[in-house]
């Protein structure tokens, strides 16, 4: 069987994997420990994150003419993807807060939503909270006047009552 044969299966699901992604972060894991690097790949597929190493050129050739051939050109090096669809800062926040304990572990670049980011991007992505958390705080936001209101009216009746 000719070398091209056996590499299609392995463009094909990268190429499967990353349709439709709303992020693909490219993380640079060389160093890390098989203990850190198990954590990882455990949070990430809990939350829904792909996680996968590729080789390189695989990649590049999956990346080809996709929204996410900018990435193809920070390809060097031991590279792993992380790939999510639903949540776009999602891989970005779990690397980042595995990066503490484990150094070794980087970002190289991203693509989200379509934008490319470069290492410092992606780790100022990593810093937005998740979707939740903002309508948790816009809510939050939203209720405290209506609940001082309430309050002081209360107040006013007690007040009166008296």
């Amino acid at each position: 069987m000719a070398k091209i044969e056996l590499k299609k299966p392995v463009v094909e699901e990268i190429s499967k994997n990353i349709e439709g992604a709303a992020a693909v972060v490219v993380v640079n894991y060389s160093g890390i420990t098989v203990a850190q690097d198990t954590a990882l790949r455990k949070e990430l597929r809990e939350a829904g994150v792909i996680y996968k190493v590729y080789k390189n050129t695989m990649m590049k050739l999956a990346f080809k003419d996709t929204p996410f051939e900018a990435l193809s050109k920070d390809l060097d090096g031991t590279n792993a993807l992380a790939i999510c669809k639903d949540d776009a800062t999602m891989p970005a926040r779990i690397i980042a807060k595995n990066a503490k304990t484990a150094p070794a572990l980087e970002f190289v670049s991203g693509v989200i939503e379509g934008n490319y980011f470069d290492k410092a991007g992606v780790e100022a992505l990593s810093n937005v909270p998740s979707r939740e958390e903002l309508l948790g705080k816009l809510l939050g936001s939203i209720q405290s006047p209506i609940a001082n209101f309430a309050r002081v009216i209360s107040q006013i009746a007690e007040s009166k009552a008296e």
